[in-house]
């Protein structure tokens, strides 16, 4: 059933939005506006498919009336078919209404933080996830989101044992929240004359960017170290002691920073780390009384769940939890995730309408 009443206070409320933005005071405000410009953006599609419902009903009683009252055939011929074609419409406008009005995850619109390490597969796996951190970068240009780099440590033939970045763009979340879990590559590797296929690993971990208002933490918890960066670009950065090396002691979390060639910067990036990290531990706890739900939807999102296989033999890319097979493997390596996000989007969206139907939320 779609919640119409729902709908008419959401419509009303887009009304007294619309009338507030209008107002000087409101305008001048620069903290309000911006908030009231967010919700108007946020509520707009709702609206504009509840109008449309809206429309739908009043040409479905338009096409009753004729058929009631009209001797006509002509006329109650087109009357039928414009009955038939206001129901198939507002059936379809009524499940848009339900994606619509779905419980939004809060996180959904902040930038993110990617730390993707490599696994089961020595250098074949460092190469790996090399592959990964080119694919979303790429994935970021394509969306017109910017990517910073945090940390990395190189294994000396173009792959990373492990490599932080930041996603710098509105709803990098939203997108890329699905690629948290293990992803396996099988391929031959370039060292190997035999022929052989070999299967490596990598781990993928997406946070959403933690606010200071969102994680409290006690500056005494924290622990500094400072050393000379080394790695690529150490002629410019490795004179001075600009790295730096943050231990928190409550979590056991330890964070290495050298990318900036100032020690300030290394460290606020760092906090950047350890602040989305300690947000990933809340959240999880907060997940873990909806472990049947996540489990239903598209994975809890473990970094330990294996989530995606890559076949460069066959050409395919295999992600298991929706059973989805993508042949073409060479254009998701170069960034092209866009069919295999929708896909996991989509099925999101059908499990949490299942749930919503069976009175979960």
């Amino acid at each position: 059933m779609l919640a119409i009443d729902r709908l008419k206070d959401i419509k009303i409320h887009f009304e007294e939005i619309m009338s507030a933005l209008g107002e000087p005071q409101v305008a001048s405000d620069t903290v309000r506006f911006r908030k009231l410009m967010q919700e108007q953006a946020e509520l707009e599609p709702i609206v504009n498919a509840y109008n449309r419902y809206l429309d739908c009903d009043r040409n479905e009683e338009d096409a009753l009336y004729i058929l009631d009252n009209e001797a006509d055939e002509d006329m109650r011929a087109m009357a039928k078919e414009e009955l038939a074609s206001a129901k198939k419409m507002r059936e379809e406008i009524a499940e848009e209404l339900k994606i619509l009005l779905l419980p939004k995850d809060p996180n959904d619109e902040k930038n993110i933080i990617i730390e993707i390490r490599a696994g089961v597969g020595g250098d074949e796996s460092a190469l790996f996830a090399a592959d990964l951190y080119r694919m979303y970068s790429n994935f970021a240009v394509k969306n017109n989101w910017k990517t910073d780099l945090i940390s990395f440590n190189e294994n000396g033939i173009g792959g990373f044992k492990e490599i932080t970045f930041m996603v710098i763009g509105r709803g990098a979340y939203s997108k890329l929240k699905y690629e948290s879990g293990v992803h396996r590559v099988q391929r031959v590797p370039e060292t190997e004359s035999g022929g052989r296929i070999h299967t490596s690993t990598a781990t993928v971990a997406v946070m959403p960017e933690a606010e200071e208002v969102d994680v409290e933490i006690n500056p005494n918890d924290i622990h500094w170290d400072v050393f000379r960066a080394s790695g690529n670009g150490g002629q410019c950065v490795n004179t001075t002691d600009s790295a730096v090396r943050l231990t928190h002691y409550p979590s056991g979390i330890v964070i290495s920073c050298q990318d900036e060639k100032s020690q300030l910067k290394n460290k606020d990036k760092a906090m950047k780390v350890l602040r989305s990290r300690l947000y990933e531990l809340e959240l999880e706890k907060k997940h873990s009384a909806e472990d049947d739900l996540r489990r239903s939807q598209i994975g809890s999102g473990d970094r330990s769940e294996k989530i995606r296989t890559y076949n460069f033999p066959q050409g395919r890319v295999t992600d298991h939890r929706i059973k989805l097979t993508l042949y073409k493997i060479d254009s998701i390596i170069d960034g092209d995730l866009d069919e295999l996000i929708t896909a996991l989007i989509t099925a999101d969206q059908a499990a949490k309408l299942s749930k919503m139907n069976e009175g979960v939320f």
